[in-house]
């Protein structure tokens, strides 16, 4: 058995996202069980090189987590032939400028979502990465998910019958800044920077709903900024531009043709009483589940209860009781980690792969289509895009 060594330019890392999944609980998990193991018994073993603006910043990242590499020459890294991957978690906006600039050095890239703010860079981009032979991919995490993998693993078996129906629970509250310190980047409720409940979560329901429930037809849409003043890390108000809610209705055709109804609500100004900070509400006609990011629960045809209606008295029925829990039957390793690994056996053995930049650019089609909606307050049809 050998192990080889993979460079991997990793821009963007400073982020929460880029910081917590992709380099601690990702690259630095990846290095610290003994890389990637390949089909034949060899190893990878992830090099990664930090690159961001702030020398000082990066320089302590790289020290606090073993990482021998960091720079802030973005063009030296990408002159480096040692260096075969570009990650991005930066900006939106800088995303598909970086993403050419690196499939032009002969990068493999990968990708934190959404690829794109409109569709038309998205399709460019992934365009360009399709006719480039290089390997390409975009976060797709979600798919990862305890909770989502034991419903998945339901569909696959049948369970649902046919499926009927979908409701997508998400969100929680952010605080304002004034009272209490926010627990999200203020940037997120800027629409000048890139920030919306309607571009940052629906190419995540996407992907969802194309995999796990049906391809999405059409959506009707409603967005909302609800906290129109909100406080930025220095505790300075601002004005928040971008719509902090979104409501949303999907038609889906399902994975045996049936017409399915998804109903999502995203919000970022929701006090949580259900089981997870998201949850998935699938009901067919032989048996129904909910699953969260960790658990799935779940109520067969023969096990559903017969309730009362009755407004005049006490509910006496406990709901919750009624469900099954989907054991762990195996362990889950963190989503984010999980297809990194993917990405890695990808790149070196061409091992299978599906989430790629089209199938990324699909979630910035439905966030057009989204917006579209809200604005001209109507249906509208998704159609199925061409590369």
């Amino acid at each position: 058995m050998t192990t080889q060594k993979l460079g991997i330019i990793m821009h963007g890392v400073t982020g929460r996202m880029g910081l917590n999944q992709h380099l601690i609980r990702s690259i630095c998990a990846i290095r610290a069980q003994g890389g990637v193991q390949l089909s034949n018994g060899n190893k990878v073993m992830p090099d990664p090189i930090l690159i961001g603006r702030n020398a000082e910043k990066i320089a302590l990242l790289a020290k606090t987590h073993g990482i021998d590499r960091w720079g802030t020459d973005l063009d030296a890294a990408l002159s480096n032939k040692d260096d075969v991957i570009f990650f991005d978690a930066g900006t939106t906006q800088m995303r598909p400028t970086l993403l050419a600039k690196a499939i032009k050095a002969g990068k493999h890239v990968y990708c934190e979502k959404p690829i794109a703010t409109d569709l038309q860079q998205a399709m460019d981009i992934a365009k360009l990465a399709q006719a480039s032979g290089l390997k390409h991919g975009a976060v797709q995490d979600k798919l990862f998910l305890p909770g989502l993998r034991k419903l998945d693993m339901l569909r696959r078996a049948g369970f649902f019958g046919q499926m009927l129906s979908v409701r997508i629970e998400f969100g929680y509250w952010v605080f304002e800044g004034d009272l209490q310190p926010i627990q999200r980047p203020s940037w997120n409720y800027r629409k000048e920077d890139g920030g919306g409940m309607i571009l940052d979560m629906i190419c995540h329901w996407r992907y969802v709903m194309d995999n796990l429930f049906g391809q999405v037809q059409a959506v009707s849409c409603m967005g909302a900024t609800h906290i129109p003043e909100r406080f930025d890390e220095d505790g300075k108000p601002y004005k928040a531009t971008a719509d902090d809610a979104a409501y949303a209705t999907f038609e889906l055709k399902g994975h045996q043709g049936e017409h399915v109804i998804a109903q999502v609500n995203s919000s970022w100004t929701t006090r949580v009483r259900r089981d997870d900070l998201v949850t998935f509400h699938v009901d067919g006609t032989h048996g129904s589940a909910v699953a969260g990011l960790q658990e799935c629960r779940a109520q067969s045809r023969v096990a559903t209860p017969r309730p009362i209606w009755n407004p005049d008295v006490k509910q006496t029925m406990n709901f919750f009781d009624q469900w099954q829990e989907i054991p762990d039957s195996q362990v889950y390793d963190n989503g984010f980690k999980i297809q990194w690994e993917h990405f890695i056996k990808h790149v070196v053995e061409d091992a299978p792969y599906a989430w790629t930049l089209p199938e990324a650019a699909k979630g910035v089609q439905l966030v057009e289509t989204a917006l579209q909606s809200w604005k001209e307050r109507r249906w509208i049809d998704v159609p199925e895009l061409k590369f």
